[in-house]
């Protein structure tokens, strides 16, 4: 609009709007202008003034735990709770706890806190504090800490937010069944909150069954999530329903066989323990405000809360161990995943990050992890596992040292186990075992995502007595005519010796055997040795491997070794004159090379002269 009408129209607005009326209006313009301003510097590409919006990390060192159940094996979703915890004690120089929660003695699994240890060891998740390593918070399995939990019990029954209830088991279920069979909710009548405590206390001292009940206040306490911030979780009104009879909603502290809820042992131990920052997961939000409850009722600050997203499958359900084989054990023992593998693709199910690489092992997770962490649910998508497999195999081989050995002596048992001896042995020759995989291991065209699958991919090179080539010849290289040339060129490899079969002499060979781009003079002569060096290479790959793709050809001689090269070359030669016979194409005739023939003083630099002419 032209500035002298935009002028003229505001003077006649002014003139019938009052003053109050006006200020509002010029509010509501800059903040469109405002609005504006910014949605054009966004599609501009210009960054306008705005906060960083990742989470910042605790400016004060975290003390954060990991709080397993010896009840089985750990799985996919515990180690990237234990992760998560880990990692931000590392990145503020905190310390990580290892807790064991041991009080359901019926579900406790001989053996299972051993496997927790290994598995947790294996990740590199190592606890600064916790069983086997001691710590001044111990002891560090709850089972232990029964006289602690007894002597806070007590303080909340001397203030009146706990009591003693004698109902029986019978009675509990008594008064849900009845309120069941009238529609109605379930819970606690609180017939034993009014017992008087030297009442209370005589009966249990005479040994009478008895659990106790926290006092639940009316209203929850809010707190705020280091993931979903203040939104209103946690926030709200405990459950006291009041329909016909009130019930309430106490949870029991401590269990008839005097052992703790996990609720009661799990606030009296982050508390002793000093843990400040507790990241767990979202199906634990519904206990936080009780927890946050507790915390309130001994006049504790209670730590910070973080709630990680649930893991689900591509159907958008939680991932049932039952459906996927998620155990760390099955990761590590069946699959052949490497730890860092397992923690960077734990790290990347919920946590985002500003890299361009999702790559990463430990110590680069510990420098950069926030609480970035998404509040949706989190799909777990497997093909990621094995593009990292594959990435971190990589840099295992590239970096060398004890993970690399490792790798080669897996594949070499494999190969053993698979093979056989007798095999193995006639395939390296003279050569020793460790260096031919590790060569197999360089080769980059050959993913590795565990010692079982990469075995199975080096079928194609370990018969020295023919292979099962996957395509006819005319299919490997249409072009019959030039077969003669391919057959003296590929032969010229028969006159290097065993002492120069190496990929560096092998590369210098080849570069001969077809006129360069360098050397042609003409778009048609460039065209002529673009076609006859495509033809060799695909010509030596059918021959050498049967294969379409293949690492590139000096490599893949090197590794065969000379005499395995030899042979199937030769068969390929005869191969290729069998197709020419048979064509219709003129025949050109080339002399083939009889085996043993050939310049015994052979050079690098001394090359029959036909094979420069392949193009």
């Amino acid at each position: 609009m032209h500035k002298a009408h935009q002028s003229s129209l505001g003077r006649r607005v002014s003139s019938w709007i009052c003053e109050s009326c006006q200020a509002r209006l010029a509010l509501g313009q800059k903040a469109t202008a405002s609005r504006a301003f910014s949605t054009i510097s966004k599609r501009a590409g210009t960054a306008s003034p705005s906060p960083n919006r990742r989470p910042k990390v605790p400016d004060t060192p975290a003390r954060t735990r990991f709080a397993p159940s010896p009840t089985g094996n750990l799985h996919l979703g515990s180690i990237r709770t234990a992760l998560f915890n880990y990692l931000l004690a590392r990145r503020t120089g905190g310390q990580f706890l290892l807790r064991i929660e041991d009080t359901d003695q019926k579900r406790t699994i001989p053996g299972a806190e051993e496997r927790l240890f290994r598995d947790l060891r294996w990740a590199g998740l190592h606890w600064d504090e916790g069983p086997e390593v001691g710590g001044p918070c111990g002891p560090y399995r709850q089972s232990d800490r029964l006289g602690l939990y007894e002597s806070h019990v007590r303080t909340l029954l001397s203030n009146r937010k706990a009591y003693r209830c004698f109902c029986s088991a019978e009675r509990i279920d008594k008064l849900n069944r009845l309120r069941h069979d009238k529609g109605l909710p379930l819970g606690y009548d609180r017939k034993c909150i009014d017992m008087p405590t030297h009442e209370a206390d005589d009966r249990a001292a005479k040994g009478e069954s008895h659990v106790i009940r926290f006092h639940v206040p009316k209203d929850y306490p809010k707190y705020n999530d280091l993931v979903y911030g203040t939104s209103g979780h946690g926030a709200g009104k405990s459950k006291q329903y009041l329909a016909d009879e009130p019930v309430y909603d106490d949870p029991v502290l401590i269990k008839s066989d005097k052992f703790p809820t996990y609720h009661f042992a799990n606030v009296v131990d982050d508390k002793l323990m000093d843990v400040t920052h507790v990241i767990r997961g979202s199906e634990w939000m519904s206990s936080t405000p009780l927890h946050v409850a507790l915390y309130h009722a001994f006049d504790w600050s209670p730590p910070q809360y973080g709630h990680v997203p649930l893991l689900v499958d591509v159907n958008r359900q939680k991932l049932s161990k039952r459906n996927f084989d998620s155990d760390i054990s099955s990761f590590r023992d069946k699959q052949g995943i490497f730890p860092e593998t397992l923690t960077n693709f734990a790290a990347l199910l919920g946590w985002s990050h500003q890299r361009k690489n999702d790559v990463m092992d430990l110590p680069e997770l510990e420098k950069i992890f926030d609480l970035k962490i998404t509040k949706g649910n989190t799909m777990v998508a497997f093909e990621k596992l094995t593009f990292l497999q594959e990435a971190h195999a990589r840099r295992r081989v590239e970096a060398g040292g004890e993970p690399f050995e490792q790798m080669v002596r897996d594949v070499a048992l494999e190969l053993v186990n698979k093979y056989g001896a007798a095999v193995v042995t006639r395939f390296i020759g003279k050569r020793k075992l460790r260096d031919i995989v590790a060569d197999f291991l360089h080769i980059r065209s050959l993913p590795y995502r565990n010692s079982h699958q990469f075995v199975e991919g080096l079928l194609i090179f370990l018969f020295n007595d023919g292979i099962k080539r996957r395509q006819p010849l005319d299919v490997a290289v249409p072009d019959v005519a030039v077969y003669p040339k391919l057959r003296v060129a590929a032969s010229t490899f028969f006159n290097i010796p065993e002492a120069h079969w190496n990929r560096e002499t092998l590369r210098d060979h080849l570069s001969q055997l077809h006129v360069s781009d360098d050397v042609a003079t003409t778009a048609e002569a460039k065209a002529q040795a673009k076609a006859g060096t495509k033809a060799l290479y695909a010509f030596l790959r059918w021959a050498l491997l049967g294969v379409e793709s293949s690492p590139d050809a000096p490599t893949t001689m090197e590794i065969l070794g000379r005499d395995v090269c030899e042979s199937r070359i030769r068969e390929a030669v005869l191969v290729a004159r069998e197709v020419e016979n048979q064509s219709t194409t003129p025949k050109v005739q080339a002399r083939r090379v009889p085996k043993g023939e050939g310049n015994s003083k052979w050079q690098a630099h001394s090359l029959p002269s036909v094979a420069v002419s392949v193009g």
